[in-house]
């Protein structure tokens, strides 16, 4: 009878682990996939390439002012506005200005009189010398005048320009086509010579700012290509090196160089991250060929001291797999060993990752 009972547990349990087995494998079969963004690791080697962080800013940039004290009367623009070259974005009082205009009109009208009056003595005088009728003293001090009449009318003039110039200083306006950025003005504020009024910046020619350590300054070159990367909208770009400072004395050993984007678009904005790839000129010997590839540090798992990334099974499922890393370059990293070209792995995912997890590629 205790063999029949032993017997009897023994098949229960047994027929128990097999049923929650079954339940198990049911469960797993049907968990839901995770779904992930993948990055095909391409031929790309960092042996002659140089990468360096920068920033996107408008080629064209103007901080507008004025150079007359007054009250604001009208303020045109709001911020983001786009404004068409020659727009008057700013009005500033004049009511100064226009006195003094009115000044300089009749001191002109005076100086004409003057110098009517003066030539035709000097060409009376000269009449009557020819004929004899006056001296020379006569035509050389009517001659005198004319000139002191012709001096005293020119400067007139000038000064009714130079007012006339101080005008296009209470009518601010756009030097370019652009966006303003900034606005630093309100109605009925006062406006001091030199107080930057409005920040415009042009959208359509578009460039980044970079800087290069002095040890690699070198191995770039101008008018050579180069490409960049926008990490915001994760887009890559051509550009070209258009202008090298030849100094890094208040850098910090820092040098400037400015890539102009040959083919910008408008999800790219001025103050955006970048991560700009220069092609090195120094040709690479046999100890830089080494074919290390590059992957987005987003990519990578941590855990502890060690690193690694998640790649595709051919099943479809996710597997860790552990890396050798190298340098960095802006917003992705060297891999030394543990993964090769043409490979790909997960770079994002909406959910948990684990060994076996199913997954769904966007």
């Amino acid at each position: 009878m205790k063999r029949i009972v032993l017997s009897i547990n023994l098949l229960a349990v047994l027929l128990f682990s097999s049923c929650q087995e079954e339940a198990n494998q049911s469960i797993k079969d049907t968990s839901k996939p995770v779904t992930v963004t993948t990055y095909t690791i391409s031929n790309q080697t960092s042996a002659n390439q140089i990468s360096v962080s920068g920033t996107v800013e408008a080629a064209n940039t103007a901080n507008l002012s004025t150079r007359n004290s007054g009250y604001v009367d009208r303020v045109l623009v709001s911020l983001g506005d786009e404004v068409q070259k020659g727009e008057l974005l700013i009005k500033i009082n004049n009511a100064d200005l226009s006195a003094k205009l009115a000044q300089s009109k009749a001191s002109v009208a005076e100086a004409q009189a003057s110098y009517q009056t003066a030539k035709k003595d000097y060409e009376r005088y000269q009449s009557l010398f020819n004929k004899n009728s006056a001296t020379q003293k006569e035509l050389d001090d009517m001659q005198a005048n004319f000139k002191m009449a012709q001096a005293r009318l020119n400067a007139a003039k000038e000064m009714q320009k130079e007012v006339q110039a101080q005008f296009s200083y209470t009518n601010i306006k756009a030097p370019f086509e652009g966006v303003v950025t900034s606005k630093n003005i309100q109605e009925g504020d006062l406006a001091n010579p030199g107080q930057v009024l409005i920040r415009l910046e042009g959208e359509k020619a578009l460039q980044i700012l970079a800087m290069v350590p002095e040890g690699q300054i070198n191995s770039i070159q101008k008018n050579k290509k180069a490409s960049v990367t926008i990490s915001s909208i994760e887009q890559e770009l051509k550009g070209e090196v258009i202008e090298m400072s030849p100094s890094a004395q208040n850098t910090g050993g820092q040098y400037l160089v400015k890539v102009r984007l040959l083919d910008p678009n408008e999800n790219i904005k001025p103050g955006m991250f970048a991560r700009v790839n220069f092609v090195s000129s120094e040709k690479p010997n046999a100890e830089t060929t080494n074919p290390n590839v590059l992957i987005p540090k987003a990519a990578i798992v941590r855990q502890g001291q060690l690193t690694g990334v998640y790649t595709i099974r051919k099943k479809n499922t996710a597997i860790l797999r552990w890396l050798r890393l190298g340098k960095t370059y802006g917003d992705q990293v060297e891999v030394l060993s543990g993964l090769k070209p043409g490979e790909t792995i997960i770079r994002q995912a909406e959910g948990k990752l684990y060994n076996g997890v199913k997954l769904t590629q966007k």
